[in-house]
């Protein structure tokens, strides 16, 4: 799965589930994307960086391997404004697609 669908599909799943008690994971796991655990620890990590999410706990065992609680997780403000940018510019990128497919020369 490309990195910011990746992404986008994980916000979304948090947005949704913005009235449930809990968010579920299991709907953006690493499963569910289809990509490694390490990739999928990676995405929580670089979107609780620049605060796109928070309530998550990534910790590091004896031997470095790293797990994440994410009962707490939750989207930000800041990752609504990317889900509401990305939306708008998924919206400009198709009509700007079908114009090309109906004027020939473009």
């Amino acid at each position: 799965m490309d990195n910011f669908k990746a992404v986008y599909t994980i916000l979304s799943a948090l947005e949704k589930d913005m009235d449930a008690p809990q968010a579920d994971v299991s709907k953006f796991n690493s499963e569910a994307l289809c990509v490694s655990e390490n990739r999928w620890l990676r995405y929580i990590e670089m979107m609780t960086d620049v605060g796109y999410i928070k309530g998550v706990r990534i910790v590091s065992d004896i031997t470095g391997d790293k797990r994440c609680d994410c009962r707490n997780i939750q989207i930000t403000l800041k990752g609504l404004e990317y889900l509401q940018e990305n939306s708008i510019m998924k919206k400009i990128y198709n009509t700007a697609k079908g114009i090309k497919e109906v004027v020939p020369g473009l």
